[in-house]
């Protein structure tokens, strides 16, 4: 049906915000979707983008059709695929997480996936911005990844746990105040352009500590590695996947109590219409078993 077609069409646009980002997202030329785009534009009797050069964004028409169309459209997708019997589930879901989510998502989804045979799950691995940013766009369908305190729109949130934030250096480090080793020790940094290096950073400066800085790095793993190894001493989450009492070469040190609770939470990002939303909630709450678990 080429009206459906040129409806998805126009929802790939809005979220993608140009023709030539939407045509790679629904596998067009641009100039396709350009034509699709008048065409529908004809249909409906008024012009419903703003055009300015690459970029084609919603006119006020556009914004008020959206969610009708989002509607629609998900509307037309449950009544095109048949219901599986009760318990059972099939269709495809597309789900995201940080890296230090993946194993325990990866653990779950291969159980899920031998429990239901005509269940497809995709996976993909990112930052939290980013995997943020597919769900709102409609790239993928959820993702595990660390609160902000906003929820993109078209989206929900549920947090799964939190992470204390820490000063973690090498066990051959003295000295048991924060203060005193972030002013004389290399400091290793995360990188400030993720939510949690942004929110460490706040941290230090509302303990009015300018660190010296050695090294900013966008991967935990890798931080710690270098503290282990005693290049520097760092402030970070506690992995809620690493057994922190075994953690060799590695000690951790509570932040000073005048800053209050410091932490960081992880959760579930995911769009309020995708399909297979009763396959996320199986997820989020095995993974919630596990985590009480550890």
């Amino acid at each position: 049906m080429s009206s459906i077609r040129f409806l998805r069409t126009f929802v790939a646009v809005a979220r993608r915000g140009s023709f030539s980002d939407a045509a790679e997202q629904v596998a067009l030329t641009q100039a396709a979707v350009s034509l699709q785009m008048r065409a529908l534009e004809t249909e409906l009797g008024r012009p419903l983008f703003d055009r300015s050069g690459r970029l084609a964004t919603l006119n006020a028409a556009g914004r008020e059709l959206l969610p009708e169309i989002e509607q629609l459209l998900e509307l037309y997708d449950r009544i095109r695929t048949p219901r599986p019997p009760p318990g059972t589930y099939a269709g495809t879901l597309s789900i995201g997480a940080i890296v230090s989510c993946m194993s325990t998502l990866a653990r779950i989804v291969s159980q899920l996936k031998s429990e239901h045979h005509d269940l497809t799950i995709r996976l993909s691995s990112g930052k939290s911005r980013e995997l943020c940013h597919k769900v709102e766009s409609g790239e993928i369908d959820a993702a595990l990844v660390v609160g902000t305190g906003k929820t993109p729109p078209g989206t929900r949130w549920k947090r799964l746990y939190q992470e204390p934030v820490c000063l973690i250096t090498s066990t051959r480090v003295a000295g048991d105040d924060p203060r005193e080793l972030l002013r004389t020790r290399p400091f290793l940094r995360f990188d400030r352009g993720q939510h949690t290096g942004a929110q460490i950073d706040r941290l230090l400066r509302k303990l009015g500590v300018t660190p010296d800085d050695f090294l900013e790095l966008n991967a935990i793993e890798q931080v710690l590695d270098l503290v282990r190894h005693d290049v520097g001493i760092t402030v970070l989450p506690l992995l809620h996947t690493m057994r922190w009492k075994d953690a060799a070469g590695l000690r951790t040190l509570p932040l000073p109590s005048e800053l209050g609770p410091a932490s960081r939470d992880i959760g579930m990002v995911e769009r309020r219409d995708h399909r297979l939303q009763d396959v996320t909630a199986m997820i989020f709450e095995r993974y919630s078993t596990l985590a009480a678990r550890a």
